[in-house]
Formats: structure tokens, sequence, C-alpha cells
């Protein structure tokens, strides 16, 4: 019989191939695909989060729980894609503005957001706004989330939030990272809500997330 508790201390320790044995042997034993996801995988993942956010893990540790909650993943999103369903939180676009080329903190944001369930789409570095607007309206997403780590590209994503605007997309919630970026500077140029960190910017998606599921 599955074990819970013990498949999330596995994929906290970050022991992917197990993992994926382990994921296989739930499903073997008829057992529901959310509920494996749930509680096999994204409660796991939710102690690295928490862990992470005091202090107790770090990026790599964070890096390597990843990869073993994304072997479960490969087990089961073909089913969840087959059966309908899909992630219980919602889509999220992530993508390191316009002339800016970096990307591992955006990355980090990314494999935290899927270990609690978010479907995430990241478009890459250098983006522009029309790439933006197109990765939103291509995956109906709910959050467009944006990174900078440089002081010379961060306004660009005032020019990305006043072109999303524009457009008949006022349900997306967008949200600001990076190290020149601080909470006024979101608010100055209309973001929803600034992530100092992967955690909090995961906390952030869960409580602005603007569409029912």
């Amino acid at each position: 019989m599955t074990d819970y508790p013990q498949m999330n201390q596995t994929l906290y320790e970050g022991r992917a191939p197990l993992v994926k044995e382990m994921t296989e042997k739930a499903l073997a034993e008829g057992l529901n695909v959310q509920e494996v996801l749930e509680e096999g995988l994204i409660a796991g993942m939710s102690v690295v989060g928490e862990d992470f956010k005091h202090n107790r893990l770090y990026v790599p540790q964070v890096l390597i729980a990843a990869r073993a909650m994304k072997a479960g993943m490969s087990i089961l999103k073909p089913l969840l894609l087959e059966g309908g369903a899909s992630s219980s939180s919602g889509t999220v676009i992530l993508g390191t503005v316009k002339g800016d080329l970096h990307d591992i903190g955006k990355n980090l944001v990314g494999m935290m957001a899927e270990g609690a369930g978010f479907t995430v789409v990241d478009i890459g570095v250098d983006q522009s706004a029309e790439q933006f607007i197109a990765a939103v309206r291509e995956h109906n997403a709910g959050i467009l989330g944006m990174s900078a780590l440089l002081t010379t590209t961060m306004p660009y994503m005032k020019v990305v939030i006043d072109a999303l605007r524009e457009e008949p997309l006022d349900h997306v919630k967008v949200c600001v990272g990076g190290a020149p970026i601080s909470e006024m500077f979101a608010e100055e140029i209309g973001a929803d809500g600034y992530g100092a960190d992967a955690s909090r910017a995961v906390e952030l998606f869960q409580e602005l997330y603007p569409i029912p599921v």
C-alpha cells in the first residue's frame, strides 16, 4: 500500500528514480491520479517550499527536490491530460523581460510553482510584450510572472503591463520579481503583486489566482 508520508520524504530528499517508481506503484494499486498528485507530490514539495522560505533548505537542494517532483509528474501528466484534469491552481506564464538573459530565479519559481500544483509555461528570457501576450492567450493563463535582474531592463515590465491592459485580458494578474525589483516599484508600474523570493512568489500566485476551478 502506498505510504504518502514516505513518498513525501523521498521527494524531499530528491530521490527522483524512487519517486517515479513510487508514483507508478501508486497508480498500479488503483489510486486516483489527482490524489497521487496532491498527496504524494504536491504535499512533499510544499514542505520543500516552507523549508526554503525559512532557510532550512537552499537553492541546490530545492532544485534536486524539484527534479524528483518532475520525475513523478512525468508519469502523472499524460493521465491528467487524458482525463481532462488540469492543475488545481491554473496556468502561469513565466518569462524574463526583453533585454535580460537571466533565468535562475525564474526557473526556481517555475519549479516551485509546479510543485504547488500550477501548470507552468516558461517562455524563456528576452521576451517582448507581444510574446508575453501571445503566450497568455495561447494557454488561457490566469497569471503572468515577469522577472528582471538588471536595473536597465526592469522598466520594460511596465511596457508589458500597459500592453496587457490594452487587450481584453483584465482577468490576468501580473506578478513581478528579481533582484532590483521592490514592492514599491511593483505598485508604481501597476503590477498585482511582488515576489521577493521563489516561496513568496508561489504564495502570491495562490493568493491572486482569479479564475474559479
